[in-house]
């Protein structure tokens, strides 16, 4: 029986910035982790292990480290997959991500990334549970077909089930019609859904996610003189009680891409703390003498940020201010991108006459990105603005932060626990009488 009281389903949403994983039912993800992945290819290896051999020893079971050897034609290497295990620097150790502009460019590190939320994480064995997995509003064919069969040749899962992100986002909002914003970490996307499906048609997405605002963010920082110092390069001693100084450490062998990954984490943890998208479009005259927002880095020095705090959410909503951050000037513009409102709006447009209506009162936000204060205050008027007179404007974000971040696995959560989904699985047998390619027509 799946999903019943004898065995709990397990929904697994691999977002571009973190994995959430947890049992069906309940109210949260147990395991949330960045989806990026720390790897050291095994010529580097040979030379970090000199330095770390006892340290790896002791902390390698608790820190999610796995070797790789799927792929025999690549050069071995150590994978290092989860928070505590990237926390710890390396030498030579790259962080690289598995995800790009949505879909999985390396299968090898997905694999070791789902290893380590089941025995891990949620200390499952995986031939036990059926798996819901979230996937993007258009993934292709052929990534749907490799994901069926990593999950049941691999794993040997009893059931599958891939459903839509938008759809589930709109679940857990318990409605069937809407027009789904998702703001999340590597892109944004807005998807129309209808009586639960995805209208491939309407579906509208931008490169601008979470971690290109972290990286804006970063650059107004570094462009004032301030320098965001990894947690891993310095030391605080306590000179006298309540005084401290920093003392800095150098580590030749960090790479830049794990500098960078600490780097960013400060740098997302600043927006996430003082960014508030302005009420209006963005002028950088009115927000000259705009009051300082104190902010303290890990090293214990305290930075005031002022307009930045406005200018970098106002991306969202106007991309054409990417070239006023500094080090961004010369971004490539060969495409150009449309800010939130637009998309809404062209979305809409491209549905339905008869559902329009509809949708414009449904319009559901959701992602991590999402949460930064008025970012739904701000869409709803300016698409009040831009949209038909006859269009009533209701822009829905639950007032639970955690609800709008996990909005996706929530929603996996509530449909994998309902007694009427139990027919739809993808069950092992099924995958073995049709083939991978059967999952196109079980999960439309």
């Amino acid at each position: 029986m799946y999903g019943g009281d004898e065995v709990s389903a397990i929904v697994l949403d691999l977002g571009s910035h973190t994995c959430k994983a947890g049992y069906a039912g309940e109210d949260a993800p147990k395991a949330v982790f960045p989806s990026v992945v720390g790897s050291i290819e095994q010529s580097g290896l040979d030379d970090a292990l000199k330095v770390e051999k006892e340290s790896e020893s002791v902390s390698e079971a608790k820190n999610g480290i796995k070797t790789s050897d799927s792929d025999k034609s690549k050069a071995k290497r150590k994978l290092y997959v989860g928070s505590q295990a990237l926390g710890y620097r390396r030498d030579y150790m790259e962080v690289l991500s598995p995800i790009k502009d949505g879909l999985v460019v390396d299968w090898d590190m997905v694999d070791n990334i789902w290893d380590h939320a089941f025995r891990e994480r949620l200390l499952i064995d995986p031939k036990a549970h059926p798996m819901l997995l979230a996937e993007p509003s258009s993934n292709p064919q052929q990534q749907r077909e490799r994901t069926a069969e990593l999950m049941f040749e691999k794993y040997n899962v009893p059931a599958l089930f891939l459903a839509k992100n938008a759809v589930l986002t709109s679940f857990a909002s318990g409605r069937a019609t809407s027009l789904v914003v998702d703001c999340g970490g590597g892109s944004t996307t807005v998807a129309a859904v209808h009586d639960g499906y995805v209208l491939q048609k309407a579906v509208a997405s931008s490169p601008i996610g979470g971690e290109f605002l972290t990286d804006c963010m970063r650059k107004c920082l570094e462009s004032k003189g301030i320098v965001l110092k990894p947690r891993y390069s310095f030391k605080r001693k306590e000179v006298r009680p309540g005084e401290f100084q920093t003392v800095d450490l150098d580590y030749p062998n960090t790479t830049e891409s794990y500098k960078m990954y600490c780097q960013r984490v400060i740098a997302g943890d600043t927006k996430e703390s003082v960014c508030r998208a302005p009420d209006t479009a963005f002028d950088e005259t009115a927000y000259t003498n705009i009051p300082m927002t104190p902010y303290e880095l890990p090293d214990g020095q305290t930075i005031e940020i002022g307009a930045d705090r406005f200018k970098v959410p106002e991306i969202l909503f106007s991309p054409s201010l990417i070239h006023m951050i500094p080090g961004m000037e010369n971004l490539d513009n060969s495409t150009p991108i449309r800010g939130l409102p637009q998309m809404v709006i062209d979305s809409i447009n491209k549905c339905d006459v008869d559902i329009r209506r509809e949708l414009f009162s449904s319009i559901l936000l959701a992602g991590g990105t999402a949460s930064m204060q008025q970012v739904k205050e701000r869409l709803e008027k300016d698409l009040m603005e831009e949209a038909p007179q006859a269009a009533r404007v209701k822009v829905l974000a639950s007032g639970n932060a955690t609800e709008r971040r996990f909005s996706v696995w929530i929603g996996g959560s509530i449909l994998a626990s309902l007694g009427s989904f139990q027919q739809m699985w993808f069950s092992k047998s099924e995958f073995e009488e049709h083939g991978a390619s059967y999952i196109q027509r079980k999960c439309p």
